[in-house]
């Protein structure tokens, strides 16, 4: 392959690359010493469970492994203790070690529904940053300015609302960055709220002696909702170990504007030929493309019958769950207890958006008591049989 039809692929969805000229001088080197570039990527294993939202950047390793190079997936166990204030407006609160590990191993299971695990070496930041001593560390202080820190962003905005900024938090950066350092990393990519980050390590590898790193950012994928990052915490997600039904349902229910973002970021799809569709259409096929990536072709074509003959036929699904209760019960146990939600502060938070519907009624008030039996709508693709014994 050449190296403009990597360039194209490469480029695909992409909004910044520090710089191109640097990457194809890469690519060239690497072909010429018939040797694999080292991509980086760096996640906090924050949560346990990965969502559409960061396939964005797996999806452009995995790239990159088919062009031939290695992924270093660096899981920051040391560094998520600090936590990354990229994007954030308050200091985010440290994950404990035991959280960390259990969050990492679901990750790592994760990720092999998109990297090929054998062009993957999973590394771990606490390798070298709990062997260095606090002098060490403070020795590498010195390749950052408080003036650079404070031109961030993030922080800029959170010192004009005179909220803190804790010390640690300036930190993260500069651990980010030797990470590349450690790692020799020939390309390191990241999200846009991660460039500050990604250009540290850049500075750091120079101070080194290294060749800097290429940065490439990719966009922010917003969720269901239209406006925020995908994230759990707004439950706006689409995991990808949803229920297949689930995870169709709510891509169905994105916006057409929001559609051709998803199909540039998540798929390999001619974008011309997809805006040459009818939305409706081109939606029911990109909800059976992703479908078909984490389940198979045979599961997202079910999905889709089921999906159009619940919502077209305004039918209720099939093998709805039953949940049997043997005396009145607050709405709130039975969303949580029958594992519609996950915990009585996430189903307050659906009552409050209008999202539980129970026998065609919507459910506004939080003490509501179930006495009877009837069909409990959550949101629109979940339902559950409610039946009183």
């Amino acid at each position: 392959m050449t190296i403009e039809q990597q360039l194209k692929i490469i480029k695909r969805g992409v909004v910044d690359i520090v710089s191109e000229s640097e990457l194809i001088q890469k690519l060239k080197q690497a072909e010429q010493e018939r040797r694999p570039l080292r991509i980086k990527a760096g996640f906090d294993p924050t949560a346990p469970d990965i969502h559409l939202g960061h396939t964005v950047l797996l999806r452009k390793l995995r790239q990159f492994q088919d062009l031939g190079h290695v992924v270093y997936f660096l899981i920051g166990d040391f560094t998520a203790r600090i936590g990354d204030p990229s994007g954030k407006s308050q200091t985010r609160k440290p994950l404990t070690k035991r959280e960390i590990i259990k969050n990492a191993r679901t990750y790592k299971e994760q990720v092999g529904r998109i990297l090929n695990l054998k062009r993957l070496k999973t590394v771990f930041n606490s390798r070298w940053f709990e062997d260095m001593s606090v002098a060490d560390i403070l020795k590498l202080t010195m390749h950052t300015t408080v003036s650079q820190m404070l031109a961030r962003a993030d922080f800029r905005k959170r010192l004009d609302k005179k909220e803190e900024i804790s010390l640690i938090e300036f930190m993260y950066p500069v651990l980010q960055g030797y990470d590349s350092v450690i790692l020799k990393s020939d390309i390191e990519i990241g999200g846009t709220d991660q460039i500050f980050n990604l250009m540290v390590g850049r500075d750091l590898q120079r101070d080194f002696g290294q060749i800097p790193q290429v940065v490439i950012t990719l966009p922010l994928l917003e969720g269901t909702d239209g406006i925020n990052k995908m994230s759990k915490s707004l439950g706006n997600y689409i995991g990808i170990t949803e229920k297949p039904e689930e995870m169709f349902g709510k891509i169905m229910s994105i916006s057409d504007e929001l559609m051709f973002k998803y199909y540039t970021l998540l798929t390999d799809e001619d974008i011309d030929a997809i805006r040459d569709m009818h939305p409706k259409e081109a939606k029911l096929r990109l909800a059976e493309i992703i479908v078909t990536q984490y389940y198979s072709a045979e599961i997202a074509r079910v999905s889709r019958d089921e999906f159009q003959r619940v919502f077209s036929a305004r039918q209720l699904p099939q093998g709805i769950p039953i949940f049997l209760i043997q005396e009145s019960r607050r709405i709130v146990e039975i969303i949580t207890d029958s594992g519609l939600s996950k915990s009585k502060n996430e189903s307050r938070r659906l009552i409050r958006q209008g999202a539980i519907v129970f026998n065609n009624q919507r459910v506004e008030d939080e003490n509501f008591i179930v006495d009877s039996s009837g069909i409990l709508k959550v949101g629109s693709r979940r339902y559950l049989n409610i039946k009183r014994q």
